[in-house]
């Protein structure tokens, strides 16, 4: 018998985050493990008379394999027909399901590069698409026991903590989602009519400027479990400095205690007390990567602890989070790289002014705003 809860999570990603209809072709990935999910997606799917285009089960193996093994050319090339399925495609659903979770570690990062480089026109298209509602997305977790280990937790409690995070164990998930979203737009509206962010507190004393830019709700359309508000700054406008309270994670790789210094919206200083050069390398990505193309609020207070997966930890209730590289075309960010790094800081502890008033202290926005 399968788990109720992963029905209700499968019901939930057809139904609700990429919403399918009939004649859609949709395209579904993850791993191995994730096998019980991926065989109710397609369930759901087929039901509402759209179309399977193609099922990917893979394994952390075969992309280490392809990096160890890759010649130049290999890495540089981009395939044709994964151009057409992403120009073409109506959605994609990728199940987070790893069964080793930090398989690139002993990959060298300029092959990461060159390959990030050579995928940056697929990545627009995908970007372009998506900000033009042409296409639908989602990424959503099945809890594997690689996942349970490196968040520190038995496989039957990261079941219940993944289930909980997308309240795939409430009566009905998208009730309870299209409420969540509800209450967040609220939080999005105001946020649009502001010029000035300042953040000030322990490790932190950042200002940015987001007259002009959209703040996006993230629902659980894009990314199940949602729970945050996003947007772009103006990218010359981020002056100070910033210190990130968990591992920042890029493809596997950890890198502790980074802090970054900004002048004219460009990193002009990058510290970490572990994994610094591979940090410094990343920024060398493009000029793009060394500018922050994202900044949000984590809102979803059903989760309420570190897992080392960006998924759920970049929605902490009561954190922010920046990414380096590439911003999302719907916010009307410019930021253009083959990057896109979230880093998460804790802010319980802090307090975030909106044009000189206050509008966020100790991890939630303030009454004002949520009434």
């Amino acid at each position: 018998m399968v788990d109720p809860r992963i029905s209700n999570l499968a019901r939930l990603i057809t139904e609700y985050c990429v919403y399918l209809e009939k004649g859609e072709e949709v395209v579904i990935s993850g791993g191995v493990e994730a096998l019980p999910l991926v065989r109710e997606i397609v369930k759901h799917t087929v039901q509402k008379g759209a179309y399977p285009l193609m099922i990917n089960l893979g394994d952390e193996s075969i992309s280490e394999v392809f990096y160890k093994y890759a010649t130049d050319d290999v890495l540089s090339h981009v395939s044709l027909i994964e151009k057409e399925i992403v120009e073409k495609v109506n959605a994609f659903i990728n199940i987070l399901s790893p069964s080793h979770t930090k398989p690139l570690m002993g990959i060298d990062p300029e092959k990461l590069k060159k390959r990030s480089q050579a995928r940056r026109e697929l990545n627009m298209i995908f970007m372009q698409r998506s900000a033009k509602g042409e296409l639908k997305w989602v990424v959503a977790p099945f809890p594997t026991r690689a996942l349970a280990q490196e968040a520190g937790m038995s496989i039957l409690d990261y079941q219940d903590f993944v289930f909980h995070a997308t309240y795939s164990d409430s009566p009905d998930p998208v009730k309870a989602w299209t409420e969540i979203g509800k209450k967040q737009e609220k939080i999005a509206n105001f946020l649009n009519k502001v010029s000035e962010l300042k953040y000030v507190g322990p490790g932190i004393e950042l200002t940015l400027r987001v007259d002009g830019r959209k703040w996006i709700n993230d629902d659980g359309h894009y990314n199940m479990p949602g729970g945050e508000v996003f947007s772009a700054p103006i990218e010359d406008s981020v002056d100070g400095w910033v210190e990130f309270d968990y591992p920042a994670i890029w493809r596997g790789v950890e890198v502790e205690g980074v802090k970054l210094v900004f002048k004219k919206g460009v990193v002009v200083e990058a510290k970490a007390r572990r994994g610094e050069e591979f940090l410094k390398k990343m920024l060398e990505t493009d000029d793009g990567a060394k500018r922050l193309g994202e900044i949000a609020f984590g809102l979803n207070y059903n989760i309420t602890r570190f897992t080392k997966e960006i998924l759920f930890d970049e929605k902490i209730g009561g954190t922010i989070h920046m990414a380096l590289g590439a911003a999302y075309p719907e916010c009307g960010g410019k930021n253009i790289s083959a990057i896109h790094w979230d880093m998460i800081k804790d802010m319980k502890k802090h307090r975030v002014y909106a044009d000189g008033d206050l509008i966020y202290e100790n991890g939630r926005f303030i009454e004002e705003i949520l009434s």
